[in-house]
């Protein structure tokens, strides 16, 4: 048997004899490693085959029963998980240094030791017990039940796992721990795969969750190989803004659940503290009507947000006008700009035009489209939107208002959140609960943006 020396790219997989600085399938610098493999006949023998359980018809698996969940009493992580902490799987969450992933998950583990009575570790590579400790006495979630072990072999800390039947355990973080017989530093690809796979098997092998944290590079991806993301059942982003006390829980990968849903929580002296009527957060409540000003329910997941879309327009001297654009991408605010001109007759390339969400909220939601596009007539125009009017509808080229998912759901927020008329596209197909109009006052109906724009007061 003949070893080979094999160098591997840990960004993009790429394999090569030779190593070279730069990879040529991905770009990037500094990235091979040496992998070592073994050259040997694949030929299976047949005696081994004797023992091999065929696979069952997938009609004689719908008796499957569903996975166990752990519920970590925050109600906005277990929405996000899609319900809580599945039985032997692995959860990874990254996010930028101090953002409060550490906080997140301690109360996590001092709210199942505490709630179910079950022992949770927590094992920690970066600081010391008396940091954890003093962190945990801060936002009050003492235990007899949480164990701490800070360390960085992991090792260690497999062993303890072993010997004691915890609930679930927290590895902060996979970047920190050194893991034995692998070669490089912590946190180099070597290492950071080998920690992830070990933390996966006991996790299988105990039949309990396991929540890792990642660090994120400057380009906001988490660090090391992109395999460590393929490895584990559950990606999370959480992620806020320094001047905001409000941080922002998505999922990116879920084997157990999708990944619409969004946790919105506010960091405070005690902790993290869910936030669950959301729609306060990007809707300032501003009585008196301003040009270029409207509103529109979105849908994060399964929760409806009252988004305010806010345009200023501004006379250029430049031949070629500026776009800018916070909140949504620069293309989408380009393009509904260039429908505003064509379709409506209304010129935008005298004006600098500027886009902004309030909030900080990035909107995704294709029914902000019309509001975006009503907005923007109203800065060009000088003219405030009706108050007390929200605007719901996706906008083609050709200057339609399609139908958005789920109206009924965003009317119903509308009308509790006090709006009184909703310009919706004529295509909507309502339920019974159109004959009140779902308790608001007016709903306008439009075909295109010509129809719609005729609202603007005069």
């Amino acid at each position: 048997m003949k070893n080979i020396i094999k160098y591997s790219c840990s960004e993009c997989g790429y394999t090569t004899t030779t190593k070279t600085g730069k990879c040529p399938a991905c770009g990037s610098w500094g990235s091979f490693e040496a992998v070592q493999e073994n050259n040997f006949n694949s030929n299976l023998n047949p005696n081994t085959t004797k023992n091999f359980n065929p696979v069952k018809n997938i009609s004689r698996a719908i008796d499957v029963k569903a996975p166990e969940r752990i519920c970590t009493g925050i109600s906005e992580f277990d929405r996000v998980l899609g319900g809580g902490l599945v039985s032997g799987s692995v959860v990874l969450i990254g996010g930028q240094p101090g953002i409060g992933k550490s906080t997140l998950l301690l109360q996590s583990a001092g709210s199942v030791a505490k709630n179910l009575n079950s022992p949770v570790l927590y094992i920690s590579g970066e600081e010391a017990q008396s940091q954890v400790a003093m962190r945990a006495s801060r936002i009050g979630i003492l235990s007899e039940n949480l164990f701490l072990y800070c360390d960085q072999n992991l090792e260690n800390a497999l062993n303890i796992l072993n010997e004691h039947d915890f609930k679930f355990f927290v590895l902060d973080s996979v970047q920190a721990m050194n893991a034995d017989n692998n070669s490089g530093w912590p946190g180099s690809p070597n290492q950071i795969r080998a920690v992830a796979q070990k933390i996966i098997d006991i996790s299988r092998l105990k039949n309990i969750p396991a929540v890792m944290i990642g660090h994120i590079t400057k380009d906001g991806k988490i660090a090391g190989p992109m395999l460590l993301e393929h490895m584990v059942d559950t990606v999370l982003n959480f992620s806020g803004e320094g001047y905001s006390s409000y941080r922002m829980l998505r999922a990116l990968k879920n084997r157990y659940g999708n990944t619409e849903e969004l946790g919105i929580f506010e960091m405070s002296e005690n902790g993290l503290k869910p936030v669950i009527d959301k729609s306060g957060l990007y809707w300032n409540k501003n009585d008196s009507a301003v040009p270029g000003v409207a509103m529109t329910i979105a849908l994060e997941g399964n929760t409806p947000l009252a988004v305010e879309f806010q345009i200023l327009a501004t006379r250029t001297i430049f031949p070629y006008p500026r776009r800018t654009a916070r909140g949504i991408e620069i293309n989408r605010f380009q393009l509904l700009t260039a429908v505003i001109d064509r379709r409506c007759g209304i010129p935008a390339n005298n004006h600098d035009l500027y886009i902004n969400i309030a909030g900080g909220l990035n909107v995704q939601d294709p029914s902000g489209d019309l509001p975006a596009c009503a907005a923007i007539a109203s800065a060009l125009k000088n003219i405030p939107l009706p108050a007390g009017t929200c605007w719901l509808g996706e906008v083609g080229l050709a200057g339609e208002v399609r139908p958005v998912t789920r109206i009924s759901m965003r009317l119903r927020e509308a009308a509790r959140l006090g709006f009184k008329s909703a310009v919706i596209s004529s295509r909507e197909k309502l339920s019974g609960d159109n004959k009140n109009n779902f308790g608001l006052e007016n709903l306008i109906r439009v075909k295109n943006l010509s129809e719609a724009l005729k609202f603007m007061n005069n």
